[in-house]
């Protein structure tokens, strides 16, 4: 009778272990939460571009790491690009991932972590690309579709949603345009025109004159903001006159230019004010302060470059990111993989 419980308490075990999750398995809460951290790390480490959100988990290898102790993962994730700059900085899972009629771009990382108590990424290669047109039309014949971000319509489109966030800024500097990111058009009420783009401080105040503001300078420290905005302008075809009801406004027409824009404290201020915090803390009620050091909104700028060696090198990328087209996958290695989408956008024939 022992020997019989014995033999079905060990066949309950092994029915157990062989329905729990492996980490080798797609369906894994480990590897799932690998995968994750990894991202946040790769988003981190990217300084180009925009945040990735997680898509699935395309393959998972794990092994014992005999050197370092812990877990040693080798990972396939497939990604989805966010409507986040990567200067924001902010966590993929706040992002909002692009959809169908926002020019969609999608690929794949090959990442190395060492797990212990920690998720510790150790390399990164990652191919993405734009969805196709073609597929975007097919799904949705009235999305806006890319423009090249050198044509002249889409200078003039970031420029002058510039110059309204600029007017309209209650900010003490103006700001000046760094990059155009992203470009796409479609036809509403005549060609309508849709900007991102980046802008940093200048060292010029809101006060001065107009007329000199095509001189002014970015601020060139670590102490500079810099803003993420989204411009549109939409234009009316001269061939074409719209009649409106009389005391009716086509709010399109009265203002033909919106602008969006997030400004965000540069990285250098925050960690100074971090250390402020720290030191006033560390002070007793009958210590004088005598702050030296710059905060936030308090810095000088000069024309010269510095030698005190205030501004650290960035350290190097642990990664690479390239674009290219789609080409053949082999099958995933782990059972149970490639795991679930999180997305889809009605795009069924891409592998997304």
């Amino acid at each position: 009778m022992r020997a019989y419980l014995l033999l079905l308490c060990l066949a309950l075990l092994q029915q157990e272990a062989r329905s729990s999750p492996d980490p080798s398995d797609c369906s894994s809460p480990d590897a799932v939460r690998v995968a994750e951290e990894a991202l946040q790390q790769i988003n981190q480490d990217r300084t180009n571009g925009y945040i990735w959100g997680l898509n699935r988990l395309y393959d998972v290898f794990h092994s014992p790491d005999k050197e370092k102790g812990g877990v040693f993962y080798k990972l396939t994730i497939d990604v989805l690009e966010t409507r986040c700059h990567i200067i924001s900085r902010k966590p993929w899972k706040d992002c909002e991932v692009r959809s169908i009629g926002d020019i969609p771009v999608y690929g794949e990382c090959e990442v190395s972590a060492h797990v212990d108590s920690e998720v510790k990424l150790q390399s990164y290669s990652c191919a993405i690309r734009q969805v196709p047109a073609i597929e975007v039309v097919g799904v949705c014949p009235d999305c806006p579709t890319a423009d090249n971000l050198d044509e002249p319509i889409v200078k003039e489109t970031a420029n002058l949603s510039l110059q309204m966030f600029n007017k309209d800024s209650k900010l003490g500097n103006y700001f000046a345009l760094e990059s155009i990111t992203r470009a796409s058009s479609q036809w509403v009420v005549g060609p309508a025109y849709f900007v991102d783009f980046t802008i940093v401080e200048t060292v010029c105040s809101k006060g001065t004159d107009p007329g000199e503001l095509g001189s002014c300078p970015p601020m060139d420290c670590q102490f500079a903001h810099r803003g993420f905005c989204r411009g549109s302008h939409v234009t009316q075809e001269e061939m074409f006159e719209i009649r409106r009801p009389v005391g009716k406004k086509d709010s399109s027409f009265q203002n033909p230019v919106q602008v969006t824009c997030e400004i965000y404290e540069p990285k250098a201020a925050t960690e100074e004010e971090t250390v402020h915090a720290k030191a006033d803390a560390e002070h007793t009620e009958y210590q004088h302060h005598n702050h030296t050091h710059l905060h936030p909104h308090e810095h000088t700028h000069s024309d010269t470059d510095s030698s005190s060696g205030a501004t650290s090198k960035p350290p190097s990328s642990l990664g690479t990111v390239v674009e290219k087209p789609a080409s053949p996958r082999s099958a995933p290695s782990a059972r149970a993989c490639p795991g679930p989408h999180r997305h889809r956008m009605g795009l069924d024939r891409l592998r997304l």
